[in-house]
């Protein structure tokens, strides 16, 4: 693969990527997320046969391969809590939905809800802490992934000799490690470090090879006369 292919590979999944962030879970553009990320680890998979640095893609795939495990702990976890505190969750319901028949989960979409003026929170705290613990795994998981990116692109930049590949991979951890605390901001900031990823890779130029210093031989003299 050459530079050029991977660089627009890369270039171009990196924008999808962005578009897949604002979707918001639109169907049909949420998966441009998806097929950004397998650009991109094409185009990083390229770029380290280009530069002879297997790094580039094995921390690369590190990162994706913790990040894969990390969504589906969380996602385990969060459908574990929800299933375990179903009697909770109807005690609550109840209070807001007082004609709904428990189990009765498809009719909720055609009543209105009436929210009581002594409402039990209650029956929810158990499944709030529940989802709180799965999210906190879940950031963890998405740090250790982003660290491995890290890696991956700060050898990128010293190979290309770009220095936002560098910069991306540490907004890409900085936003990781916020979302634990603020999850926007965190989120933006990690939009920001894909945003500078695309732009590192349309920069990239191909390597120049050093120029051979050329020999120059002086004319032959002729012989001086005795």
């Amino acid at each position: 693969m050459t530079l050029e292919t991977s660089k627009y590979l890369g270039g171009i999944g990196a924008i999808l990527m962005l578009l897949g962030i604002f979707s918001l879970g639109v169907p049909y553009i949420s998966i441009l997320g998806l097929v950004g990320l397998i650009l991109i680890m094409v185009a990083l998979h390229g770029l380290g046969r280009y530069y002879n640095e297997n790094g580039i893609f094995s921390n690369a795939v590190y990162g994706l391969v913790i990040g894969i495990i990390g969504s589906v702990v969380t996602a385990i976890i969060a459908v574990f809590v929800v299933l375990s505190n179903l009697t909770s969750l109807e005690n609550f319901l109840v209070q807001i939905y007082p004609g709904w028949t428990r189990g009765d989960w498809r009719a909720l979409s055609g009543m209105r809800p009436t929210i009581p003026s002594n409402l039990d929170w209650s029956p929810l705290t158990s499944i709030i802490a529940g989802l709180l613990a799965a999210f906190v795994i879940g950031v963890v998981f998405a740090v250790i992934s982003a660290f491995f990116f890290r890696r991956s692109l700060k050898l990128l930049s010293v190979k290309s000799t770009i220095g936002l590949f560098s910069t991306a991979g540490l907004l890409l951890l900085i936003g990781a490690a916020l979302l634990i605390a603020v999850v926007i901001p965190g989120a933006i900031v990690i939009w920001i470090a894909i945003l500078l990823l695309a732009i590192a890779f349309f920069q990239m130029q191909p390597l120049q090879s050093p120029t051979m210093p050329t020999m120059t031989t002086a004319p032959m003299q002729p012989p001086k006369p005795t």
